[in-house]
């Protein structure tokens, strides 16, 4: 077929698209006539690839559309070549990375690189690879209005022949997120590209993000060495400590703890803090966070440790809990602290709360009512538990009562209720049928639908039983 006719057919179509835009029809369209051309056109790699040199700009995105989706990389390759524009927004069609498609475009442009002068249509000076763009696809997508001329992309095409010679070196733009101990082939491919073209390409990246992950079990006295390093990284946003071995009490020495705080008090952009046995900070969280916080947290947990009144007094008046996302307070006693002071931290958090966790932490019907009211207003939580404590049936019903009007709430996760043991603590499977009985006839009560899960203690070794009815689903999980 000669190229004449395909484009004759690229003309039509782009003409009958424009068309259909303008009077905006109503209904939906089958595979537009252009995108069908397109495919048609790959058919022959060799045949589109000759193309290039006639087609007009308009018909450059989509062609490079189909041949992207189609995994053509000797049509890609030969469009980079081509490329009308300032800017190929590629980024903007990967949903995730793909080394093929950049390696075929890094061969156009390597192509360009060692060329003397410039195809006269190509104006290509910036290889996009953020997730950006899409606007830019979209136009030719279907899915808002095309541009039924070669105007206002001609413009951007100019704007690229005005680049004085010699030319400034292509520019990459990126987004690096480094968390692995290796990096994945697509950046590895893309640095080692990099770094064989310097100077003539510049690699820019506005947006690094990096996860380290230190996994081993540490001596206070070797974070109190290294803390410095962390004071240094003065944008960490996300700050995990576990796993600390506390020396014996004859070599206990309070300047470690210094240093170790001193230098998280400079992480003024921290969103998210995991503090998992912080025994270390025993006594001095109280003024450890309320310093510590110079920003709203997103996410706060700290695990399995005492907190004393004072600690609690302090967490819910600062100022910087008040947008919380995630409160976790799993393994911190709440036994002998002062009942109103887990109702005042709830109150603190309850218009932002998506997820609270409060497993093993001493929990009776005493505290649990207490919090009620407050725990009714958290229409933002999705996932609650309070695995791992001692609740009646009578409170839980109260309980599941005050949470029915939260709109948001799918994961519900609470222990089996104290009349499943016998006086003497053991555990009773016949007195648990009855309890879940009840439970179904209270949900059914409530009238919605609803999923909850019954949990004897948090572990990972469960034999599980389930109960179904139209309008729930419970759970029973009896760990082993």
């Amino acid at each position: 077929m000669k190229i004449s006719n395909y484009l004759e057919f690229y003309f039509l179509t782009l003409k009958i698209d424009s068309f259909r835009s303008r009077f905006r029809m109503s209904v939906r369209d089958p595979l537009r006539l252009l995108n069908l051309a397109g495919k048609s056109l790959l058919t022959y790699e060799a045949l589109a690839i000759s193309a290039l040199e006639h087609l007009p700009i308009e018909l450059f995105p989509p062609l490079f559309m189909e041949a992207f989706c189609g995994r053509h990389r000797k049509t890609l390759k030969a469009l980079v070549q081509a490329w009308p524009f300032v800017c190929l927004p590629l980024g903007g069609l990967m949903q995730t990375p793909h080394l093929g498609t950049l390696q075929a475009v890094l061969d156009g442009l390597d192509v360009l690189l060692t060329q003397k002068d410039h195809p006269r249509k190509c104006k290509l000076r910036v290889l996009d690879l953020r997730n950006t763009g899409q606007d830019f696809w979209r136009m030719w997508s279907g899915s808002s209005v095309h541009v039924s001329s070669s105007s206002s992309m001609a413009s951007v095409a100019e704007d690229g022949s005005r680049i004085e010679k010699p030319l400034a070196p292509f520019e990459v733009f990126t987004e690096l997120h480094l968390k692995e101990r290796t990096m994945n082939e697509f950046l590895t491919y893309l640095l080692k590209w990099v770094e064989q073209r310097d100077p003539f390409i510049h690699l820019c990246c506005k947006k690094l993000k990096i996860e380290l992950h230190v996994n081993c079990t540490w001596h206070l006295s070797t974070l109190a060495m290294i803390a410095p390093l962390l004071g240094q990284m003065s944008n960490v946003q996300k700050l995990f400590v576990s796993h600390i071995h506390l020396p014996d009490p004859e070599e206990w020495n309070e300047q470690h703890i210094v240093k170790i705080t001193s230098q998280f008090l400079r992480l003024h952009h921290l969103q998210d803090l995991y503090l998992e046995s912080p025994f270390y900070l025993e006594d001095l969280i109280s003024l450890f966070l309320p310093r510590c916080l110079m920003n709203p947290l997103d996410n706060l947990s700290i695990t399995h440790c005492l907190l004393a009144d004072s600690d609690l007094t302090h967490l819910s008046q600062s100022l910087n809990i008040s947008q919380l996302k995630s409160l976790n307070l799993s393994g911190v006693t709440m036994t002998y602290s002062s009942p109103e002071l887990l109702p005042a931290l709830m109150e603190k958090v309850s218009a932002t709360l998506q997820e609270l966790y409060l497993e093993q932490c001493g929990i009776r019907d005493s505290h649990l009512e207490a919090i009620l009211p407050a725990l009714s207003h958290c229409f933002q939580l999705t996932s609650f538990s309070l695995r791992g404590n001692l609740l009646s049936m009578p409170i839980m019903e109260k309980m599941l009562r005050h949470t029915s009007e939260l709109p948001s709430l799918s994961r519900e996760l609470y222990p089996i209720p104290q009349e499943s043991f016998s006086s003497q603590g053991i555990f009773q499977p016949g007195r648990l049928a009855q309890c879940q009985t009840e439970l179904l006839e209270i949900l059914k009560d409530l009238g919605r639908p609803r999923t909850i899960w019954i949990c004897f203690t948090p572990s990972e070794k469960s034999s599980v039983s389930a109960f179904q009815h139209r309008f729930v689903i419970i759970y029973i999980y009896i760990y082993i």
